[in-house]
């Protein structure tokens, strides 16, 4: 795609990093209309408990106090809302929680005031009666013959399942079964800026704005729109300046469409900012799995087939984290040959906060689950963990291919990968330093853990992408993405494409997303898909608009439109540089006929698609942790991580390498820091920063990344996603490590968080 002297492919600064520093970005809690109303919500402090009654009398009379809504009450006539469309009504959520709370911050009343402090004082002032109920922490208990039934009217706790191979057998031919069984514990998405909403009255009567803190704008529309039986055109969703996404924010939350609607009774705008704590506790949480693995091996490291089982948290109301093990189960193979798969899933209700999808949604847990479970193999034939990788890689040649558990994999050279981060690593002399350290009886122990990862980006559906490319009289340019900024570099991207192609500065090209008014549909933003959807949308785009754009060049510059080339923000003969015409004469000149050839008509200089890449692309790599356990204190320190990722054809190094970096951060966090845990009553009690312990830069090396490059053959870019690639792959290799620190000593499996109280207790467990 690039070629001699093109931008593609070279290390360009961010466009949107002065806005970012200088702090000239508008967040939603920074916007403040005339008459903004707050709104303060009424969180059930029991995880399962009868409302036996709400007394809102002494709130709806303070001061400033404009309304107070609940079930028993003003409802604000909303019916309940379904979380995932697979999901049955039976499991919809009510907006206000009315005969029953099912988790510790399930709304149960909303006090709408003219200052934050109003409301939030008000709402203390409410009064709920509850009857407290056992609840169901764990899908353990959920699952239980004498559980009580979450939602009676569904039957069962169990939520959604799957089943693949049931007359499989995996381990026909085998000598040994290697057997784990892990948990994968529930994280929050904790992003630097909490949830938010301002809803405020459209120019024309019945007309609604929202300014949502949100991933999917066109997602949120519809749901409110349908919510709230507005007709589509009467609502636009802007996503202003986001702080961090992650997944959580792809959500739609009741606490959008009680601000929304309380807007449109008000007559006023009405504005919700999150607390942190109310971030912890109702976003959408990540992961929560037990997992058990069985692969077998022959003697000689070739595996014969596996064998998992996956029960999942959905919380306490059912979203998209209810599929999420169908995706796990879909990955479960990774990067390896396996013919056989048995593997059976079940996603079961508690009295928890939902779950949904969080930085990998479904692909990080399949590959912690194959991740450790070969090195468990490994162990148990006495094979280096590298080998036993290698040996049973799917090979260059095979692909594409479609695994026995229906992944369409397009492209990968898994063995590359690997073979460029053991190097990277210096895999041979970490070996030999682990065994001079064993021989010594060293207390601090070296551990080296190794992860090969394939994950699928642009999933379920989700690769076709609006995308748009329009020229302006004043020579500049827009590009229009359906997919919505929030940290990524969206705009460096896009704008470096347009620029590649029409030769327009890319100073001079503006990102156009996250407005429902201004484009006119959007996926949105998850599952690491920008750039091969709608990156892709805009390049097609562009050349689309250079074709037109030659055509009229040609004809006025009586050229032949294939000697027409685009360069320094102008058209011209190819060879007469002197001969040119601009892209601001071209933007006016397409509007008028009379400068126009036979066949075209007067329209804006614009080309807009749906780029179908027809399906998924798997973005591939192979990480190295290098790691030093304390076997005195069990205290974990990463010494090291080395990450070499795939991600297809690279656009700009620099957004590749800040995505590798965050990715591991987060990898690196649910292996050694962050835990979402709730007692024996349901009650989380790590809701604030102060017990849920999110690493800073100071708890963390500076990681060693680099690339290889397998083009994929799914879009003309040849890419493949990168903003979840690195949790993924390092989590299980932190992870490894850590065990392979204290194999010496007899442990062969420990859960995350590896915490010197894991530690400890898998030491004096041998």
């Amino acid at each position: 795609m690039a070629t001699a002297g093109s931008i593609l492919g070279n290390a360009v600064q961010r466009l949107e990093d002065p806005t970012l520093l200088t702090g000239a970005g508008k967040y939603v809690d920074d916007m403040a209309p005339t008459g903004t109303l707050h709104v303060s919500f009424v969180r059930s402090t029991q995880a399962y408990a009868k409302v036996l009654g709400v007394d809102i009398s002494a709130a709806a009379t303070m001061p400033g106090v404009k309304a107070v809504y609940h079930a028993a009450g003003n409802d604000l006539g909303m019916p309940s809302f379904n979380g995932f469309p697979m999901m049955p009504p039976e499991l919809n959520r009510p907006i206000f929680a009315k005969d029953v709370v099912r988790f510790v911050g399930d709304i149960v009343a909303a006090v709408v005031a003219t200052s934050k402090s109003a409301a939030t004082d008000a709402a203390e002032a409410v009064i709920v009666d509850y009857e407290a109920m056992t609840p169901i922490v764990t899908p353990a208990q959920g699952l239980a013959p004498d559980a009580p039934i979450l939602f009676p009217e569904h039957g069962s706790n169990v939520c959604f399942g799957t089943e693949h191979g049931a007359d499989v057998d995996p381990f026909e031919g085998a000598d040994e079964i290697a057997e784990v069984t892990m948990i994968s514990q529930r994280l929050a998405g904790a992003p630097m800026e909490t949830n938010g909403i301002l809803a405020e009255p459209g120019e024309e009567p019945g007309h609604l704005t929202c300014w949502i803190s949100h991933q999917a704008p066109h997602s949120a529309h519809g749901a409110i729109a349908g919510m709230l039986g507005m007709e589509p055109a009467d609502l636009r969703v802007i996503c202003p300046w986001v702080g961090g996404g992650f997944g959580p924010k792809a959500a739609m939350y009741p606490e959008y469409l009680v601000a929304a609607a309380a807007c449109r009774a008000l007559g006023a705008p009405v504005k919700w900012a999150e607390t942190r704590s109310e971030d912890m506790i109702s976003l959408v949480h990540g992961r929560d799995y037990v997992m058990t693995a069985k692969l077998g091996v022959t003697k000689d490291g070739k595996i014969t087939g596996l064998e998992g089982d996956v029960t999942a948290n959905a919380g306490a109301y059912a979203a998209i984290g209810a599929i999420l093990p169908m995706l796990t189960q879909m990955m479960c193979v990774g990067v390896y040959d396996i013919q056989k798969v048995k593997f059976a899933t079940r996603t079961v209700l508690t009295n928890t906060t939902t779950v949904g999808a969080y930085r990998g949604a479904g692909r990080p847990e399949a590959t912690q689950l194959i991740e450790r479970v070969i090195d468990v193999a490994a162990r148990k034939i006495g094979m280096d963990p590298a080998e036993i990788r290698r040996k049973n890689f799917i090979q260059p040649g095979a692909f594409p291919l479609t695994t026995n558990t229906g992944a369409a994999y397009d492209s990968g050279e898994y063995e590359k990968a690997l073979d460029a981060a053991l190097a990277a690593a210096g895999y041979k002399e970490l070996r030999e330093e682990q065994a001079r350290r064993r021989a010594a009886n060293d207390p601090v122990a070296l551990g080296i853990g190794v992860s090969t990862y394939v994950e699928v980006t642009a999933p379920v559906g989700l690769h076709i992408e609006f995308g748009a490319v329009e020229v302006h009289d004043d020579g500049s340019a827009s590009v229009f993405a359906g997919t919505s900024v929030h940290g990524q570099g969206h705009h460096t991207a896009f704008a470096m494409l347009a620029t590649e192609v029409l030769g327009i500065p890319m100073d001079k090209i503006t990102l156009v997303n996250s407005d429902t008014d201004r484009v006119p549909r959007g996926a949105g933003t998850l599952g690491s898909r920008s750039l091969q959807t709608a990156g892709s949308a805009i390049y097609v785009a562009s050349k689309e608009v250079l074709v037109r754009a030659q055509r009229i060049a040609a004809h006025l510059l009586e050229a032949a439109t294939e000697d027409i080339v685009a360069e320094g923000g102008a058209l011209h003969v190819a060879g007469t540089p002197s001969k040119s015409i601009s892209w601001a004469e071209l933007a006016v000149a397409s509007r008028d006929a009379s400068k126009l050839p036979a066949g075209l008509d007067p329209e804006v200089l614009r080309h807009e698609l749906d780029f179908d890449g027809t399906n998924s692309t798997f973005p591939f790599g192979a990480h190295v942790s290098v790691v030093e356990v304390d076997t005195e204190t069990g205290k974990v320190v990463m010494r090291r991580h080395v990450a070499v990722d795939d991600c297809g054809r690279i656009l700009n190094p620099l957004l590749v390498s800040g995505q590798q970096h965050g990715g591991i951060a987060q990898g690196a966090a649910q292996a050694i820091y962050e835990w979402l845990r709730y007692d024996e009553d349901g009650n989380p009690v790590t809701a604030t920063f102060l017990d849920y312990t999110v690493p800073s830069a100071a708890e963390l090396p500076s990681f060693e990344t680099s690339n290889t490059q397998t083009d994929s053959p799914r879009n003309p870019l040849g890419a493949k996603g990168i903003g979840e690639s690195g949790t993924i792959g390092s989590t299980p290799a932190i992870h490894n490590a850590v065990v392979d620190a204290l194999s010496h000593l007899g442990v062969t499996h420990m859960d995350m968080l590896c915490t010197p109280e894991r530690v400890w207790a898998a030491l004096n467990a041998v």
